[in-house]
């Protein structure tokens, strides 16, 4: 999710700085109206055409900012944060759900990631899995990433343990991402292209409003396994193609939205991480209230869509940076000490 050395190229950084803001509005906005896609049309139409690229397109921008510290001392470093991370805010939610919610015969543990934290857990096994592979060629990995992803589909397996699906489903775009030249989309985005498919943009955001009630969204969250979905056919793993189609079109058409330039979402996009980490206690919180109840129509849905896009510009500010950065942005220094002083014997012995 979060780096803080970043790739060279300056034009680069800006345009994946402000499409990881546009996308953290996505997940909010996603997050936030979910609630309501069983019962108001509109919202079920915009909640399944952000799915169609939002993660993925996260999972990409995740593999573009892993480009400088996969490995190493910034790659251990980064990794011993993600987990700490996810042990902090795992431990926050369950404790939240005994003492608050006073949830009833749910069951925690570390190794089923609570809600979003599944992305925390996937970015470890995302780093592991292409650390693994990084002397193969950039197209086998990618070949290989994407038969994992179809294949992962028939294990019979639930795939919230570990977050074993979606770690496979959306690994080809961790790859993606972390091979990607930007200049490749420099070359393509001509104003003539842009304009193209930005109007392919609108046609698929129609035929979401016309025909988006025949998609089962299990798909579109990757934690499904075929048989869950109700495909128990040898042939389950072609509909996983077409919708990695689907999200590589919808992607691409969310990409034309996106300045190419630095600008006010440079700057935000910077502080995405906080948006994630800390917007799943307002979703908890929300849900737990009455306010779902008292939504019952597009237009009070619209005013939870202008709620959730303020509230991310508030988790955007530098001050709840500031005050949050000890939990977001754990040190780690004391972990890599540590690790120093458990294989110094080892290191010791093999010099011998």
């Amino acid at each position: 999710m979060k780096t803080n050395i970043i790739p060279s190229n300056p034009r680069g950084e800006a345009f994946f700085l402000n499409l990881r803001f546009l996308l953290i509005i996505c997940v909010f906005i996603g997050n936030a109206i979910e609630p309501l896609i069983q019962d108001i049309d509109a919202m079920h139409a915009l909640y399944v055409w952000i799915f169609t690229f939002h993660m993925p397109l996260f999972v990409f921008v995740t593999g573009y900012f892993a480009k400088t510290n996969l490995l190493g001392l910034p790659g251990r470093r980064l990794m011993l944060q993600i987990s700490l991370q996810y042990v902090i805010f795992q431990s926050l939610y369950s404790i939240l759900d005994v003492a608050v919610f006073k949830v009833q015969n749910i069951h925690h543990s570390f190794f089923a990631p609570y809600l979003l934290l599944w992305f925390l857990a996937s970015h470890l096994c995302w780093r592991v899995l292409l650390t693994v592979m990084n002397k193969w060629m950039p197209r086998q990995q990618l070949a290989v990433s994407l038969a994992l992803g179809v294949l992962v589909g028939y294990l019979q397996v639930d795939g919230v343990w570990l977050s074993l699906s979606r770690t496979f489903v959306y690994l080809p775009f961790f790859i993606a991402g972390y091979h990607f030249s930007f200049a490749y989309l420099e070359k393509f985005f001509t104003p003539l292209a842009r304009a193209i498919i930005m109007s392919f943009a609108g046609v698929m955001l129609v035929a979401v409003v016309l025909w988006g009630q025949l998609i089962d969204a299990g798909w579109l969250y990757g934690s499904m396994t075929y048989g869950q979905l109700g495909h128990d056919e040898w042939y389950a793993g072609a509909y996983r193609l077409a919708l990695y189609a689907l999200q590589l079109l919808a992607g691409i058409a969310f990409l034309s939205f996106v300045p190419l330039r630095v600008s006010r979402l440079t700057d935000l996009g910077r502080r995405t991480l906080y948006v994630f980490l800390l917007h799943g206690f307002i979703i908890r919180f929300a849900a737990a209230s009455p306010l779902y109840d008292r939504i019952t129509n597009t237009a009070a849905s619209a005013m939870l869509i202008v709620g959730a896009i303020f509230l991310t510009l508030v988790l955007s500010h530098p001050l709840v940076r500031k005050w949050t950065s000890p939990v977001i942005e754990p040190p780690v220094q004391w972990l890599l000490k540590l690790e120093r002083r458990a294989f110094r014997p080892f290191r010791t012995v093999s010099k011998h």
